[in-house]
């Protein structure tokens, strides 16, 4: 790393960390030719993982996007932290596909899967929405099969 202050690329890391996240880890550094301090942080980047739309358009993954769609399905039902933890979950098991581009279809079944196990109500708004239903009757067989699906009630 090149010092902020000097220029200099001689610095040796004088604390190490991971962030408050997990996402990265924080380095203090100190220049070894004018001893100023600076702190960088490490990450993994990944390769940028495209969605293919249905008219057969593609754009990058936003783990954003899908947060905001399971955020307005849930509804001040679900905590935010509960949200984002399955919105980072949608985007890992994604990625396990060991796919560059994914389908929406994909993209919505893995958020339905996550809805599924923390709400049935903002899993049935999702997929209200998602799957496009018409009429009553597309709520109906939905709720049938979360029910049949459900583990029985004692």
């Amino acid at each position: 790393m090149r010092c902020p202050t000097c220029g200099a690329d001689d610095d040796r890391v004088v604390d190490s960390r991971p962030s408050t996240d997990g996402g990265s880890i924080r380095r203090r550094r100190e220049c070894s030719a004018c001893g100023g301090r600076f702190t960088t942080f490490e990450r993994v980047e990944l390769p940028d993982l495209l969605v293919r739309k249905r008219n057969g358009t593609s754009s990058s993954f936003s783990r954003a996007k899908v947060l905001d769609g399971m955020h307005r399905s849930a509804k001040d039902r679900i905590p935010i932290e509960d949200l984002e933890r399955a919105s980072y979950a949608v985007e890992r098991s994604l990625r396990e596909l060991g796919q560059r581009e994914v389908t929406s279809e994909q993209v919505g079944l893995q958020v339905l899967a996550e809805l599924r196990d923390l709400d049935p109500v903002a899993y049935v708004r999702f997929a209200s929405v998602y799957k496009d239903f018409q009429g009553p009757e597309d709520f109906e067989k939905e709720l049938h099969s979360l029910r049949k699906e459900a583990p029985p009630k004692t």
